[in-house]
């Protein structure tokens, strides 16, 4: 896997069904070496016209729901036959383990079967209304939909948000963030080859202040789409009202794992540890929080401890437990954040370390697990985005509510526990868009709504929630006498 090529067009845009020249370019690295892996696209304002033009031109929305369909479903056999090439390019390009960049491929491939069996089941209503009166809504496509997506899982997220755009028949305008856009080139290659008419995906990658302030505020876009930093979602969104659309933000947040004395501890400590390493931490309802009933508090912290301590960042072709952060830049702010708390006098309970043989240019952070942690300490309450985790106590039930609520978003929380009336109270009572009972993320659940409250953001993605949000309701009052 390591000797997958970069692609020929990874300097270049997709417009209108053909690859163009851009008028600049940005290198990037290898996180896992720091060295150059690729040259991309730097596009301009100029290309994202371009973008949205062929998208409002193209024929995709004239597609009967049954076709839309078959064509996602086309796309996404194409890209399992692809498979290979894309954990490849993923892992390389993002820095997380081979393993993960290959579950990715098989959720990207998900998201797309998932809307194409969907296309033609979205319908409108017949309302009851008075004597005279047929009343009908209808659900219709917005148009011309802008993506803005992170680089943290740029397959995943392109699933859930363009497969569920192109779903409802609006054409895509893609900005990939210039750091990991490689999949995303890809991906409107293979979409291209299996039969997407022109203009119904268009990828421009470059930096978010250029392409990406272009897409959000451009008049010719319908929706805007966008997952990322609380900081640029507030930017995105105040560009878009310049037009009044409407934006569906995903913005991460801080997310608990509440974990009770009568919990099954067995069962609920991988859940505790995978949540907070996977992708390096680097994932926005990473599970970065734990608070646990006082009684088991110090069983807990030995047995995360000893799970920590084990921990190997390594590169993302060696398959360790977690690879390299996506890069320098990233790496600094972590070991900042780190730093400042050791220097506070935090308890930092365990740590893990980075494999012996990792190249020393590569972006790697040591897993890191850092004990009784006041709840008003920046740790507590602010996204890390690194493999960071916090772990406190509580004494009761209300108590638990309080810390896990304390933050202002809310965007995944956990609760482990075998009293099921315990669990559904907390349920109601946490200010979060998914709640998981004894479980946490469901497998990735492509079929449960996904979104946060607060300042996590607004509006749902994955499941059929999503399509409502990349639609409008159209309602019909017909009087026939």
């Amino acid at each position: 896997m390591s000797n997958i090529p970069v692609p020929d067009y990874a300097d270049k845009v997709f417009i209108d069904g053909a690859w163009r020249k851009a008028r600049d370019w940005l290198q990037v690295d290898d996180p896992s070496t720091g060295a150059p892996l690729a040259k991309v696209a730097r596009g301009t304002s100029g290309d994202i016209d371009l973008a949205v033009a062929a998208a409002r031109a193209s024929a995709w929305g004239k597609f009967s729901a049954l076709e839309r369909g078959r064509m996602l479903a086309k796309i996404g056999a194409a890209v399992l036959g692809y498979a290979d090439m894309l954990a490849g390019l993923e892992a390389r390009d993002v820095g997380k383990p081979l393993k993960q960049a290959r579950a990715d491929v098989v959720a990207l491939a998900r998201y797309l079967e998932f809307y194409a069996g969907a296309a033609d089941k979205i319908g409108g209503e017949t309302l009851p209304y008075m004597d005279g009166f047929t009343v009908l809504t209808l659900r219709e496509a917005h148009g011309v939909t802008g993506h803005i997506i992170p680089w943290n899982y740029p397959m995943q997220i392109i699933g859930r948000s363009v497969g569920a755009a192109l779903c409802m028949g609006n054409a895509v305008v893609l900005k990939p963030a210039e750091e990991a856009c490689l999949t995303a080139l890809a991906f409107a290659e293979i979409a291209h080859n299996a039969g997407l008419p022109a203009g119904a995906l268009n990828v421009v990658p470059g930096l978010g202040e250029e392409a990406g302030a272009a897409l959000a505020g451009h008049g010719g876009v319908d929706h805007v789409s966008f997952t990322g930093s609380l900081a640029v979602g507030r930017l995105v969104q105040t560009a878009a009202a310049t037009h009044v659309r409407p934006v569906t933000l995903e913005l991460g947040g801080k997310s608990p794992q509440i974990v009770f004395a009568d919990a099954d501890i067995a069962r609920a400590l991988p859940f505790l540890v995978n949540a907070v390493i996977q992708n390096a931490g680097q994932t926005c309802s990473a599970g970065s929080r734990v608070l646990v009933e006082q009684a088991i508090y110090p069983q807990i912290k030995a047995a995360l401890a000893e799970r920590f301590s084990a921990l190997v960042a390594g590169p993302a072709m060696v398959d360790c437990d977690l690879g390299p952060v996506i890069s320098a830049r990233q790496k600094s702010i972590i070991e900042a954040k780190c730093a400042q708390a050791d220097r506070e006098g935090l308890h930092l309970l365990a740590q893990g370390r980075i494999a012996a043989d990792a190249p020393a240019g590569g972006h790697y952070v040591a897993a890191r697990l850092y004990a009784d942690v006041a709840p008003d300490h920046p740790l507590a309450r602010e996204e890390i985005f690194g493999p960071v985790l916090c772990v406190m106590p509580f004494a009761n039930e209300a108590e638990a509510l309080a810390l896990a609520n304390q933050v202002d978003g809310g965007l995944v929380a956990g609760v482990w526990s075998a009293d099921a009336g315990r669990l559904m109270r907390m349920a109601r009572g946490l200010a979060a868009g998914q709640v998981f009972l004894n479980n946490y993320g469901a497998g990735g659940g492509v079929e449960l709504p996904f979104g946060g409250v607060g300042l996590s953001g607004h509006g749902r993605e994955k499941g059929l929630e999503a399509l409502y949000g990349f639609s409008r309701l159209k309602t019909i009052a017909h009087w026939h006498g």
